[in-house]
Formats: C-alpha cells, sequence, structure tokens
C-alpha cells in the first residue's frame, strides 16, 4: 500500500534561517528516495529557491507567516491536507539536513508500527565540522519534562493528529510539548536509534555546554503555557491532584533534645568547601541547631581533619556554638549518607546543606517560622542565590542569575507542575519523623540513580500528603566552582539524570492515577 506524506518545513530570513542553509535542507528534501510527497514551506522564499523543485515530481507551496502563530499555520496545512502521515521538519533555529532514505526509512516503520502516532529519532549534529552523535531516550509515561529532547524531525500520523484535534491554537511557545503529551495519551511515541552511521537527518549548530540554571532564561509567560500543558495532561491521564486532596494534619513532635534543626551535609573530598559551609551553620539567628557531616570517602578522606577543627579539641571549636557530629563511612552514597545523619539527629527538622555551598544565617528561623505557620506544611522549599568561586579564590555572586524562587511551587498546583521540572528548589527543610514516615532518601536503589535525585521521590511523597511551605526571601547560597556537579554537565550525565527522574516520575505517575482510581471508587 502506498501513503502520501506532506513535508512541513519553516523559513524567515533571519541570522538563524539564512537562505543557503534553507537551500541546504531544500536539497535533501528533493533528493529523497520516496517521491510520494508534497512539500509545504511555512515562509516565503524566491524564484531561485523554488527553480529546485522544478524537474522534481513534487509539489512545492509557500504560505505567508504573518498575523498568525505557527499552530495556525500549521492547521491549515494538517487538515486540509490527503496525506496519510506528516514529515515536520522544525528548522526554525538550525538548519536540518535530511538523509536521502529518511522518508522511506520512517514509511517502513510506519508498517511495523501502526499503534504509533509520533516517530522521532537519534540525529547528527554537525558543529563546526566536527559531527557527534545525539542519543535521544525512549519514550514513557514519565518523560513529562517540556525540556526534554525529541529532536528536530516527526514523523507523525495524520490519524493521530485528527485524534487530538489537530494543534492547540491558544499555545504560542510550547506547541511541540503539547503535541506530544496529547499523542502519548492515544499512541505510542516510538524512538528509532542509531548505533553508528544510522541517524535519519543532521542538525547543524553550534555546540553549547549544558547548564543547569537555563530554566531561569525562560519567560514567565512560557514557563505558565507550560504549567498550564502538563497540568491539562495529567488531568486526561488520571494522575492529576487537586488541592488540597489526600492532605494530612503533621504530628507536632516536641524536640526530645530541645535541637530545632539538624543540618545534614554529605561530603566526599571537599576539605576547601566544608569549613564554610559549617561556619555557615554556626552563625545561625537560631542557635539550637546542629552539624551533622557524613564524610564517605573513609578514614583516609581529606575532609575529616577539617571537620574535627570545629570539634571538641580541634582549633576552632567554641562551646557556645551549635555542635558538630561528624560521621565517616567509605561507600559513596549520598542517599545513605542523609539517611544515617537522619538516624542519629536530635533536631525536629532536617535542614539540607550541601557541602560546597552555605546558609543564609536566618535561614533556620524563616524555615522554622514557616512550618509553625500552618500545621499542614510536611516540607519548606527555600529561595537561593547562585555564587561563583573566582581564580583567586574569592565567592562573588553571579548578578546575571536571578534569586531562584522556584515559583512553580503554588499551594493550587505546585506538586503537579513538579512533574515537568528536574528541580524541587532549596533548601528543601522535612521535619525528621516525616522522613521516616515515606521512607527515607533514595539510595541508588531507583533504576537508573548514580547519587542524583535521591530525595525527588521522597518530596513529590511528601507533596501528595502535607502542604509545601515556601520561603521567597534567598536563605541558601549555591557555589558554582569546576568542580561541582552542576558545573559543564556533559550529555551522558544529563541523560543519566534524566534517565533516573524521568523513572520516578512514571512510578509517580502511576501511584497517582491509582489513588485517584480508588477515589472515585
Amino acid at each position: 500500500m502506498s501513503y502520501k506524506t506532506t513535508i512541513i518545513l519553516h523559513y524567515t530570513e533571519d541570522e538563524n534561517q539564512r537562505k543557503e542553509n534553507l537551500i541546504r535542507t531544500i536539497q535533501s528534501i528533493v533528493s529523497q528516495t520516496n517521491r510520494d510527497f508534497d512539500v509545504i514551506l511555512l515562509g516565503e522564499t524566491d524564484a531561485s529557491t523554488r527553480e529546485i523543485f522544478h524537474g522534481k515530481s513534487v509539489r512545492f507551496h509557500e504560505i505567508g507567516v504573518k498575523d498568525k502563530s505557527y499552530p495556525e499555520f500549521l492547521n491549515e496545512v494538517t487538515k486540509n491536507s490527503k496525506s496519510d502521515f506528516f514529515l515536520y521538519i522544525d528548522n526554525r533555529n538550525n538548519p536540518v539536513i535530511l538523509k536521502n532514505a529518511a522518508l522511506e526509512a520512517f514509511l517502513l516503520s510506519a508498517v511495523r508500527n501502526p499503534d504509533t502516532g509520533l516517530f522521532y529519532t537519534d540525529y547528527d549534529l554537525k558543529d563546526n565540522g566536527t559531527t557527534r552523535e545525539i542519543k535521544l531516550l525512549f519514550h514513557h509515561i514519565g518523560r513529562v519534562r517540556d525540556n526534554q529532547d525529541y529532536g528536530k524531525v516527526f514523523f507523525i500520523k495524520k490519524e493521530a493528529l485528527e485524534k487530538i484535534s489537530f494543534f492547540d491554537e491558544s499555545l504560542k511557545f510550547n506547541f511541540l510539548y503539547d503535541l506530544r503529551l496529547k499523542i502519548s495519551e492515544h499512541y505510542k511515541l516510538t524512538r528509532i536509534s542509531n548505533k553508528y552511521n544510522g541517524s535519519y537527518y543532521t542538525v547543524i549548530a553550534s555546540g553549547k555546554a549544558a547548564n543547569v540554571f537555563d530554566y531561569l532564561l525562560a519567560g514567565k509567560e512560557v514557563q505558565l503555557e507550560a504549567e498550564n500543558i502538563v497540568t491539562d495532561h495529567l488531568k486526561r491521564i488520571g494522575a492529576y491532584l487537586p488541592p488540597d486532596q489526600f492532605y494530612s494534619v503533621k504530628n507536632h513532635l516536641e524536640e526530645v533534645s530541645g535541637l530545632k534543626a539538624s543540618v545534614i551535609i554529605p561530603v566526599g573530598y571537599r576539605p576547601e568547601f566544608i569549613g564554610v559551609a559549617i561556619e555557615s551553620i554556626q552563625a545561625q539567628t537560631i542557635q539550637e541547631t546542629e552539624a551533622i557531616i557524613v564524610v564517605n570517602g573513609g578514614e583516609n578522606d581529606p575532609t575529616i581533619p577539617v571537620v574535627k577543627k570545629y570539634m571538641e579539641g580541634g582549633e576552632l571549636f567554641d562551646p557556645d556554638k551549635p555542635k558538630v557530629r561528624l560521621i565517616v563511612v567509605d561507600i559513596n552514597s549520598i542517599g545513605f549518607c542523609l539517611n544515617l545523619g537522619v538516624n542519629v539527629a536530635k533536631g525536629k527538622y532536617y535542614i539540607q546543606l550541601d557541602s560546597d555551598d552555605r546558609l543564609k544565617p536566618d535561614a533556620v528561623t524563616k524555615i522554622i517560622d514557616c512550618f509553625n505557620s500552618d500545621r499542614n506544611i510536611g516540607m519548606v522549599i527555600g529561595s537561593y542565590e547562585v555564587w561563583e568561586k573566582n581564580e583567586d579564590g574569592f565567592l562573588l555572586r553571579m548578578n546575571e542569575i536571578p534569586v531562584v524562587t522556584h515559583d512553580e511551587w503554588t499551594d493550587e498546583n505546585g506538586r503537579n507542575n513538579l512533574l515537568r521540572i528536574n528541580g524541587a528548589g532549596a533548601p528543601r527543610a522535612i521535619p525528621i519523623h516525616i522522613i521516616k514516615e515515606v521512607g527515607y532518601f533514595g539510595m541508588n536503589d531507583d533504576a537508573f540513580s548514580r547519587n542524583y535525585g535521591e530525595d525527588y521521590e521522597m518530596v513529590n511523597k511528601i507533596a501528595e500528603y502535607y502542604k509545601i511551605g515556601r520561603v521567597y526571601d534567598p536563605v541558601y547560597e549555591v557555589i558554582r566552582h569546576s568542580g561541582g556537579t552542576d558545573h559543564a554537565i556533559s550529555q551522558d550525565i544529563i541523560d543519566m539524570n534524566d534517565e533516573a527522574k524521568d523513572d520516578m516520575r512514571k512510578e509517580i505517575i502511576l501511584r497517582r492515577i491509582r489513588k485517584n482510581m480508588l477515589v472515585k471508587k
């Protein structure tokens, strides 16, 4: 059986879409071994570009892109088309070059996978003459992040577009995010993987180092639109949690030792930072606090002597300051370290502090005030500044990055919106008894976890049963440096981390669906 395809691409003459790049994309289209397709250009070009199609037995149409949104133009094309499939090329920001057999391969995959509504594929990224293969992740129900890479070329079944009523014309920024979530509710999303020289297309782009703070540069309007998309998706699949549903009242336990908080720091081989972290704990306006330092590099870890300076007998010991306690283990597992700290903690609340970061002096005060403001609060999320250690060793505030307040944590929708993003905010503070109640921190015993996301599952569980308190003033200082886990992250590490949290999201979504089904019964 023969299937017809419409190939859709973009052109707006600017610095990202120079004419010569458009011509390269078009030449790759007219070179397809399968000839049963037509081409729709969202934009307008000139006669010399149109000339490429002469004698190629390919129908070429242009649509002027003025006064309408991209979803409106895409609906104009797809609703009126007689094609069975659409090959959508998102070349708005980067030139895309198809392999000659790409369309033929997509069509055969569609025959093999009739229950798939959207195909996406690994691709080659060419940067200044160097080509590397970009491996994408396989789709599953937990892939609800708005920033996940699905590539630049999508092979879409028209039947799937009809099922979801085509593109949502109310969307300005995230229409492809909305598209894949909606199609995934009715059809499979199939990734076509590549081992060697098997990519279907090449993206021409300048490489950019990954930055965990990139999302801060996205505008508020973009973020709110993405939140509405994921919220509606969760509602349609039965995983949405309405405000206040399932909430419990936190048991207010008295501090058996008189301590208000235990700040637990897992650390390994960070002697140059740990002193600053400890001193930030000892400088708190609430002194009924303890510092529990869990060193995970074994007895020879150089962090140990620095910690001991602040303990009894050490040169920096001060009996009037919060006590410093030391635990040494020889297993590098962040969750394991946190759990050991929880089991010996004498404070009422656990407060997060990484070994290379600092608490503001009023951090504990503001966090406890937030807990005391509402008995339903089971976790407090603070706000933080980003600092940087320069070449001279001085710490400087990175003013180009605004205070990170994690505004997605709203009372109305925070626990749903959390599934869209990777960060849960910092610092995180939790009553010790609730940590034990929900099953402690992950210890690399979640699928794909490797010292990453040790409290993501816990945070989601707490959000299902308790309100989340917020401190919008900066109470934490994240310090960036060349040895930090958020500095110049490779794509392999990003993918590993995303696999871990997305697998947790899958289990969270399935659990929420079950919870909602029980309520309906």
